[in-house]
């Protein structure tokens, strides 16, 4: 019998004890055992903090991202024996892509995140505020890593993607993690783990393991500590309120139970586009993972004169779903984790029917495909019918975690919001229609309730990624009973292992500080022009000013002919009353023209390789002829740039900061411009 590892301050390590057993969920069969018995807890979080946590900490954002991406692609040289383990799960090829594949594509698009951040361990975040008359003081903020651990408590539903989703975000935010999957499929988990340690590509106390109990983790977790949990409700509630977790304001992500649904809208018709889409997207999402996700479709809300067509049509999608053993290739649904998942199914699916009635699928029986059903833990799909939810409304407060749905009438567009609104949050709704009408309504008024809406039509039911599959990019969480927290979301899902600090003082401390210039700070001059020097030599707060140039009745003419911008406000000396204007205007974008006119360095061919483009742009007073201009060109911000290819020119972004201004000294215009610049080596 294999005894799981844990991976534990930088060993690894068996419990004692003979474990809890683990089971093959297609046949029955004990394979392994899991123990956490015995294990330092304590121990374990001070490792992260005291080894793991400086080191990720001191690395940049690139350096965090591009160890991301190291780490994706030596497990993808692996996936052959993580799809051999996953299998035991039950899971089918389709499953296991989902949550091996899709788990490894989160570390992909994180490390891909990784450009969106400066090439410094910390951020700036936001604006930064003038705080004074003088333009002596002011502030910002900036984000910095935790000095902590994330802890990860997971379910056992995807025992690969629920770990990636979570680790990807905290490694590239700098925090080091400690695992904890659920035990009854841990042993895939483990799997991924050790090639992860094997791979030597993470820091010392970047990732521990516990595959097993958590024990008592929870009592020496610390106020720099992050805590997820993903599972039932009940013991998110417990966790929540641990002494520890209140007593240091321990941050704390749940997601829980969640009765999602979907809405077919009344303006679809049997035989469109979009009846299809829902039929397949119900039959999908009742069937992958053998319903056990999540973001599963619970609740199916269909218009009442509609109900039969649509009951019926789903029934025989799924009696379509060849059920069994997930090594067939001919399988579409393979079996639940294992038997005690399948007992709480059935006990759920008992409630749930106290009031509805089933009109597809048996609890007592199911026939499968090259394997024995009881032996295995598998179930027959099952759609129950609930006529009355605003009576009987089991249906919106258990939630059977299997390929469970059940299917309800409304009238209307109000009682369909209302009839979602009582699942009392979840982290997924659906409404299928092509009307851009109701699709507005419904997301207006349900809005509050999902933390996220699938707007499903013709026109992106093909690329859509489907109700259920949420994305490294968008937040995944849920208000309410889904737990009101949120995982994942991009820059958005990094900040939550980062501390938002503000800080203040004079524009020169902050723009040290920040190694980005703040309005007001000194400039740094030389003999040099700046479009002379390589990105290396260049200084952030490094500044050029410029000779002038007037403005001439003759240069606007000019370039209203040569841009065809013939605005009335530019060449109409007559059509100006009751304007802003006092006499015809300079084009704002011949301001900046001219702007550059003035501070580009034509006398030779230099590092600067082209205009990489505009960030920000306002043209803040009027100019008219007889202005004379000038601009304070300023290094604003360095960004690095990675090679794809050895033949690649070695370059980084500058962002410059473009004050243009008239005789009297005043702003006429500002802007942020990039530059790509080349690298001396």
């Amino acid at each position: 019998m294999n005894k799981l590892g844990n991976y534990v301050g930088g060993n690894w390590i068996t419990g004692d004890g003979d474990g809890q057993l683990l089971y093959n969920a297609v046949t029955g069969e004990a394979f392994a055992a899991a123990s956490s018995k015995g294990l330092d807890f304590k121990s374990m979080t001070e490792y992260a903090r005291k080894v793991g946590n400086p080191a990720l900490r001191k690395m940049s954002f690139h350096e965090r991202g591009r160890m991301l991406r190291a780490v994706a692609l030596h497990l993808q040289q692996h996936l052959p024996e993580f799809y051999d383990i996953s299998y035991r799960s039950g899971a089918t090829k389709a499953d296991s892509w989902i949550d091996i594949e899709g788990g490894i594509g989160n570390l992909f698009s994180y490390a891909s995140l990784r450009r969106r951040f400066p090439n410094e361990s910390f951020a700036v975040d936001g604006e930064s505020h003038n705080l004074s008359k003088e333009n002596s003081f002011m502030g910002t903020h900036i984000l910095v890593p935790k000095e902590g651990v994330a802890i990860h408590i997971n379910a056992f539903n995807f025992p690969v993607w629920g770990m990636l989703e979570k680790v990807a975000v905290n490694w590239l935010a700098g925090m080091p993690a400690i695992v904890k999957p659920a035990t009854v499929t841990s042993y895939l988990t483990e799997a991924v783990v050790r090639e992860i340690i094997n791979s030597g590509i993470l820091p010392d106390g970047a990732l521990q393991l516990i595959c097993g109990s958590a024990g008592d983790i929870l009592d020496h977790v610390q106020s720099q500590d992050v805590v997820t949990f993903t599972g039932s409700a009940t013991t998110g509630l417990m966790l929540r309120s641990h002494p520890a977790i209140l007593r240091e304001s321990v941050p704390f992500n749940m997601e829980a139970d969640s009765l999602n649904c979907i809405i077919l809208g009344n303006d679809v018709l049997p035989g469109s586009p979009e009846w299809d889409i829902f039929i397949k997207e119900v039959r999908k999402e009742m069937t992958v993972k053998a319903g056990q996700k999540c973001t599963a479709i619970r609740r199916i809300f269909v218009p009442e004169n509609k109900m039969e067509d649509v009951w019926k049509g789903i029934a025989t999608a799924l009696q379509q779903t060849t059920i069994g053993n997930p090594l067939n290739k001919n399988v579409r649904m393979g079996s639940l984790a294992g038997q005690t998942q399948k007992q709480e199914v059935i006990e759920q699916v008992t409630k749930l029917l106290a009031g509805s009635q089933l009109v597809y699928g048996s609890l007592d029986s199911v026939e499968v495909v090259d394997a024995d059903a009881t032996k295995g833990a598998f179930i027959s799909p099952l759609l129950i019918l609930n006529d009355k939810p605003f009576v009987n409304t089991a249906s919106h407060d258990v939630e059977a975690f299997g390929p469970v749905s059940t299917i309800m009438p409304y009238k209307n567009d109000d009682e369909a919001i209302e009839l979602s609104r009582m699942g009392k949050g979840s982290l997924v709704s659906s409404i299928v229609t092509a009307d851009t009408a109701v699709a507005r309504k419904y997301v207006m008024g349900a809005g509050a309730w999902h933390g996220r809406i699938l707007v499903l039509d013709r026109n992106c039911a093909k690329e859509s990624t489907g109700h259920g599959s949420p994305l490294p990019l968008l937040v995944h969480g849920g208000p309410g009973r889904a737990g009101g927290g949120e995982e994942m979301g991009g820059i958005r899902g990094v900040k939550h292992y980062m501390q938002r600090v503000a800080i203040q003082g004079s524009p020169d401390m902050i723009t040290a500080i920040t190694n980005q210039y703040q309005a007001g700070a000194g400039g740094h001059h030389d003999d040099v022009h700046p479009f002379r020097k390589y990105f290396e030599d260049l200084n952030v707060g490094e500044q050029l000013l410029t000779g002038r140039r007037t403005i001439t009745e003759a240069d606007i003419a000019n370039f209203a002919n040569l841009s065809w911008d013939h605005f009335y406000a530019h060449t109409d000396h007559t059509s100006l009353e009751g304007t802003l204007f006092e006499k015809p205007v300079a084009h704002g974008y011949f301001i900046l023209s001219a702007a550059a006119g003035l501070f580009v360095d034509s006398s030779a061919k230099g590092p600067v390789l082209l205009n990489y483009g505009l960030d920000e742009l306002r043209f803040v007073k009027p100019v008219y002829a007889g202005a004379t201009i000038m601009v304070r060109f300023t290094c604003k911000e360095k960004i690095e740039q990675e090679q794809k290819l050895d033949t690649d020119i070695p370059k980084g972004i500058v962002k410059w900061l473009v004050e243009v201004m008239d005789q009297t000294g005043e702003q006429v215009a500002i802007a942020t411009i990039l530059t790509m610049v080349q690298k001396k080596n």
